[in-house]
């Protein structure tokens, strides 16, 4: 899943992107308000984490402008303001939860997985089966005949995003936009890459791999 991390504080933003991308998420950053309006209106993110105080235009205007502009991306709002005024202020401009600074990230992972559930993303089961892999969401691990095949976080991603498209042929666009950050060349073949190597990890595992290759249209999962 592609997230929006909004962000002002240079080393909290590294350190916070770093987690999340060891999390399987492609995490793109916004130092200001205003990069992140026009980040919103130009990528479709699956969740926006959102500090409130930001150059430019602050978390409040930046959620409310989001939602007048009739966008449902999931919000996660992130403040060091912890008085109940504010935490008002933030659920009624918009935003799906209110998280305090400090915190854990821990509890942050899991309040995003819950604004994403809640949101516009289908409700993620625990567990999803293609073919012969098991995907379980929570560990973030696959599965077959019991056993783990070892993947990147990357990889991991990729697979999962086609396990939630079962059925559906999914364009190398489509997959580079929720899977992939800013910095993916549309250019390149990395989609094809990173699929091969899905297959060959799967095969290496003892399994047939699900996913099947529709000419000049993408990828598909077979169930």
């Amino acid at each position: 899943m592609r997230v929006l991390l909004v962000e002002d504080e240079p080393h909290a933003a590294q350190v916070l992107a770093k987690g999340l991308r060891e999390q399987s998420y492609a995490v793109d950053v916004a130092a200001d308000g205003d990069k992140a309006l026009f980040q919103c209106g130009t990528t479709d993110y699956d969740a926006l984490i959102l500090d409130v105080m930001l150059p430019r235009t602050d978390g409040f205007t930046v959620c409310r402008s989001i939602r007048e502009a009739g966008n449902a991306i999931p919000i996660l709002m992130v403040t060091a303001r912890d008085a109940i005024e504010s935490r008002i202020e933030g659920l009624d401009c918009g935003a799906d939860d209110y998280l305090v600074k400090p915190y854990d990230f821990g509890e942050l992972l899991a309040r995003l997985r819950a604004v994403i559930r809640r949101g516009r993303q289908p409700v993620l089961p625990e567990r999803l089966v293609v073919g012969p892999l098991t995907i379980e969401t929570r560990s973030r691990r696959a599965l077959l005949r019991n056993q783990e095949v070892p993947l990147t976080a990357k990889e991991y991603a990729l697979v999962e995003y086609l396990a939630r498209r079962v059925g559906d042929v999914v364009s190398r666009g489509d997959i580079a936009e929720h899977v992939w950050d800013e910095h993916y060349d549309p250019l390149s073949n990395v989609v094809d890459v990173y699929i091969q190597r899905l297959r060959r990890k799967i095969e290496e595992a003892g399994g047939e791999p699900p996913i099947r290759t529709r000419r000049g249209e993408g990828y598909q999962v077979v169930g």
